[in-house]
């Protein structure tokens, strides 16, 4: 008699979530799969990554590309994320998504805003993003598959990754200019925020988005997240927010200095 199958999906919890957002808001590019039209076989490509405000993947996508033309006839798609590092790449994490794929009509706002949020991530895209065969295209999520590492299995739906609500639309028209004064006037604030909250090394980090659960920080080729310690309610209470955070880690450092020179 066969023996009942162990079920090897764990309950998602708030590590789970926190994880597939870290990778989500991080990755720079990632695996699309698409349906083939005519003859529904299924087409991978890499394609360069950014996230929306609110968490949906964007990407921005050539219309002679063969990944485009299936998305237009078939807008069922699957993004898998994830980087792996030394040893085996199946040990690292990866988070691979289901979504709709929509078209952002050019001159409308939503794509104004998703196009700004791209190449703010993707500063290189600036090349070819004006090209008129270009588009961006918002990845809705419908569900996701989280492999957080051996035995670390988790199925999320598009609540556990997307933010709702009034927070979404008030930091959509503040975000610009709040990054603008930042990277402008406060780059030793983003270098504490770079070194102790995301524990990252190196100089020149600088904002490329916030969102209500936190910052994306970009230095050339190399991107790290930010959580803020609460999510953002209100856009106005950005400010205070990382106005704390960089006297928090500013403090964490002298008390680091202090110990090191008193050992």
């Amino acid at each position: 008699m066969d023996e009942p199958r162990k079920d090897v999906i764990r309950e998602t919890d708030a590590e789970a979530i926190r994880l597939a957002k870290t990778l989500l808001r991080s990755a720079r590019f990632g695996a699309l799969a698409v349906l083939e039209p005519g003859t529904g076989w299924p087409l991978a490509s890499r394609v360069g990554v950014a996230t929306d405000i609110d968490g949906a993947p964007l990407i921005l996508v050539s219309m002679l590309s063969a990944h485009t033309g299936a998305l237009l006839a078939d807008a069922r798609c699957c993004l898998l994320l994830g980087e792996p590092g030394k040893g085996d790449p199946l040990a690292h994490p990866r988070l691979s998504l289901v979504c709709q794929a929509k078209r952002l009509e050019r001159g409308s706002s939503e794509n104004a805003r998703c196009e700004r949020r791209y190449l703010n991530r993707n500063p290189k895209a600036k090349l070819y993003a004006g090209l008129g065969d270009f588009s961006i295209f918002r990845l809705e999520p419908q569900r996701a598959s989280l492999n957080g590492g051996f035995g670390k299995a988790y199925h999320l739906d598009r609540s556990d990754l997307l933010t709702s609500g009034p927070i979404v639309e008030e930091l959509a028209a503040t975000e610009q200019s709040a990054i603008d004064h930042m990277n402008a006037d406060h780059l030793d604030a983003i270098a504490v925020y770079a070194q102790h909250f995301a524990k990252v090394s190196g100089n020149g980090w600088i904002i490329a988005g916030f969102d209500a659960d936190g910052m994306d920080l970009v230095s050339g080729d190399d991107v790290c997240r930010v959580f803020f310690p609460q999510t953002l309610q209100a856009a106005r209470e950005l400010r205070p927010v990382l106005v704390e955070m960089a006297r928090n880690g500013r403090a964490a450092a002298d008390a680091e200095t202090g110990l090191n020179y008193i050992t």
